[in-house]
Formats: structure tokens, C-alpha cells, sequence
């Protein structure tokens, strides 16, 4: 019940849009690191690039992942809460893990089993996106709880150790004068696992939140 009372307090309470907040335009470089992120692993992965670019890519991607906490923090240390950012740091979160997890893919680095945690994630996303637009005809707003945020935190950091990938096992490797066991791999993939599950729990909430709506309707 707890999602349902967030979403009829937010039916009843209206923000300003501020689209050129400082917490916007954060979201906004987020957005931006997209592209730049999945070019690097392409460039590594299917043009046979230096793994200097996985490096390059991560630190891009932490960067962004550091904005994802600021602009929530600034929003509302600075009373910039807005419509708009609501709306926005949601996509440019979708926008982010959902590149990066077709990019990991493609690269096989999640592959097999694995696929599966990473479909879990992308088909919950879409779930929840269809969810939102649907409600906002209707004039609900369905906001990002607390519990999605670390979901979202989940899976920025499985991300991150599976973007460092092979790079950072061959790094471990070398440092431990052993043959190539891919720690850094595997921990990614375990938490990917682990941010399945809590997508599955935090997608289910919000459709069921959602589905209250649609029969009153």
C-alpha cells in the first residue's frame, strides 16, 4: 500500500517544470554519456579496440552514475524539485543501463544464463515505462521510490564491473601471477543477478499500484 499512497500524493501535488535546474541539466550529461559509453565498447568489442576503452568507458559511466545521486541530492537541498526532472531522471536511467546491457551482450561478456537477469531488467523497464504513460493520461504519476533508486544503484554497479570486464581480469591476473579467472566478470554477473530479483519485486509493486488505478477507472 505504501506505493499506492506515493501515487495519490502525487496525483494531488503539482511541481514546476524547471527544465534548466541545475539537477536537470545533470540528467541532461547522463543522457549525453550514452552515446559515448556504448561507442567505446563498440569500438573495443566489434572493432577490436584496446581495452584502454573499457577503462575509458567505465569511468564515463561512473561519472554518469555519480549524477544519478546528485540530481536527486541537489533537487532537493536547493528546492529545485520539478516536473520535469521527474520525468526525465527515470528515462536517462532506462536511456543508460539499457545501452550499456545490449552493448554487454553483444560483447558476450553476459551471455548463456545470464541473458536472462538482463532481459528480466530490460522487459521490467519497459513494463513500468508503458505503466507511466498510460497513468499520466489519467493524471497519476507513478514517482520512483526508494526502493527502485537502489535497484537502479544495483545495477549501475553490476554494470560498472562488467564494463571493466575482461579488462580488469586480466589486470587481477597479472597481479596475482595466475592464470586468467575472471573475479570482475563473475562479481558483475552475481549482482546483475541480484538486481533482477529486486526488479522483479519493485516492478511488480508498481503494477499492482497501477492496476488499483485502472479498475477504478
Amino acid at each position: 500500500m505504501h506505493y499506492v499512497r506515493d501515487m495519490d500524493a502525487a496525483t494531488s501535488r503539482h511541481l514546476p517544470g524547471r527544465p534548466l535546474a541545475v539537477p536537470n541539466l545533470l540528467t541532461y550529461s547522463r543522457i549525453v554519456a550514452v552515446p559515448v559509453v556504448v561507442a567505446c565498447m563498440y569500438w573495443q568489442s566489434i572493432l577490436s579496440g584496446g581495452m584502454w576503452l573499457r577503462w575509458v568507458a567505465l569511468t564515463i559511466f561512473i561519472a554518469a552514475g555519480i549524477t544519478d545521486i546528485l540530481d536527486g541530492y541537489l533537487a532537493r537541498s536547493l528546492g529545485q524539485q520539478s516536473s520535469f526532472g521527474r520525468m526525465l531522471d527515470p528515462i536517462a536511467d532506462k536511456l543508460l543501463v539499457a545501452s550499456c546491457l545490449l552493448m554487454l551482450a553483444a560483447d558476450e561478456t553476459i551471455r548463456g544464463w545470464s541473458l536472462w537477469a538482463a532481459i528480466v531488467i530490460l522487459c521490467r523497464e519497459i513494463l513500468v515505462s508503458g505503466l507511466r504513460e498510460y497513468l499520466a493520461e489519467l493524471r497519476v504519476s507513478v514517482p520512483v521510490t526508494r526502493l527502485a533508486k537502489w535497484k537502479t544503484t544495483a545495477q549501475l554497479v553490476a554494470i560498472g564491473f562488467l564494463l571493466a570486464g575482461k579488462a580488469g581480469d586480466e589486470i587481477i591476473a597479472a597481479v596475482a601471477h595466475n592464470t586468467m579467472v575472471p573475479v570482475v566478470t563473475l562479481t558483475g554477473l552475481t549482482l546483475l543477478w541480484i538486481s533482477a530479483i529486486v526488479t522483479l519485486y519493485t516492478g511488480y509493486d508498481y503494477f499492482r499500484a497501477g492496476v488499483r488505478h485502472l479498475i477504478e477507472e
